[in-house]
């Protein structure tokens, strides 16, 4: 079986949810650190041009977006579960709220001045600059807009007293038993956490403070280096592996062999072009040809992302 390969940097919130849900599952992975900002050229070899944090490689199959990860890495080993039986509903979509809404609140909260000032305190000016003309592109073309800060200032406590309420009624994880919820929030907060300018809008709330201890106290698994040219080499060599079996008419009409292009709704739009060769209800693979990775299979989940005949 082909190791699991992910592909991060530290500071990424979302690869810090990727690299909690592998701690909950008790995994070993490669571990390999790709740049904060575009280019990335090796990533970019393995998705087409799919530009987000994380990326789960394995073996020839890349699994962009950390929901579609989380249903892969369920796939690996499913116990402890993400979807409790019974709440798979309620876990997925309080998993896409805290992704979407709780997200951008925190990016505002994080992103302001005084906050940036301390996360980037020791980078030199001209590395800031180039981040911050990076994300200031991010959201171009998507659906999702920056919230503005004083919105998102006065909207937080509501957010977080809700979260503050679904622990004290539940015990010690949101749905009653951890879920792939609890990642999803939990990833969010941590952004927050990182520097005493935001900190306080998590301590300030004892049940939330205490739950968020015990979901990152799963750690992040067993993971170990790998150089990024390496895990070309890997996708290259390998095979992707077999198409899921599932019967399922494409609502829009879309067929298996077609050439079409995949892309995020909400924000980082980049588009990933290739064959068609899997559509299901909650997944998306595009087959692609790369000189350097050989051929790669792209799987993306469908919810949030949007699919172009070419």
């Amino acid at each position: 079986m082909s190791e699991l390969i992910l592909h991060h940097y530290p500071t990424s919130l979302f690869a810090e949810k990727a690299r909690l849900m592998l701690g909950f599952k008790g995994l070993s992975w490669r571990s390999v650190t790709i740049p904060p900002i575009m280019p990335k050229p090796d990533l970019t070899a393995l998705t087409g041009g799919y530009r987000k944090t994380p990326v789960l490689q394995i073996g020839a199959d890349i699994y962009c977006d950390t929901a579609m990860i989380a249903r892969r890495l369920e796939q690996e080993k499913s116990s402890p579960a993400f979807y409790p039986q019974g709440q798979e509903f309620t876990s997925a979509s309080l998993a896409a709220w805290a992704d979407s809404v709780l997200f951008l609140h925190a990016v505002s909260l994080v992103f302001q001045s005084a906050s940036l000032a301390l996360r980037f305190a020791k980078a030199p000016p001209e590395a800031v600059k180039a981040f911050v003309a990076d994300r200031t592109t991010l959201f171009d073309g998507g659906s999702s807009t920056r919230i503005p800060l004083e919105l998102a200032q006065h909207q937080w406590p509501t957010l977080m007293s809700r979260l503050e309420t679904q622990l004290e009624r539940n015990g010690d994880f949101l749905l009653g038993a951890p879920s792939i919820a609890d990642f999803s929030v939990a990833h969010t907060l941590w952004f927050l956490k990182q520097t005493p300018v935001t900190a306080p809008l998590v301590d300030a709330y004892p049940a939330v403070l205490a739950w968020y201890e015990r979901v990152v106290g799963f750690g992040h698994g067993a993971p170990s280096e790998l150089d990024s040219a390496q895990a070309v080499e890997i996708a290259r060599d390998a095979t992707p592996a077999a198409v899921p079996n599932e019967v399922f008419v494409d609502p829009n009409g879309f067929e298996i062999g077609q050439h079409v292009s995949v892309s995020a709704v909400d924000y980082g739009v980049d588009p990933v072009q290739g064959e068609l060769v899997f559509s299901g209800r909650e997944e998306i693979i595009v087959r692609r040809d790369d000189e350097r990775a050989g051929i790669v299979h792209v799987h993306f989940p469908r919810y949030g992302f949007d699919i172009k005949a070419l």
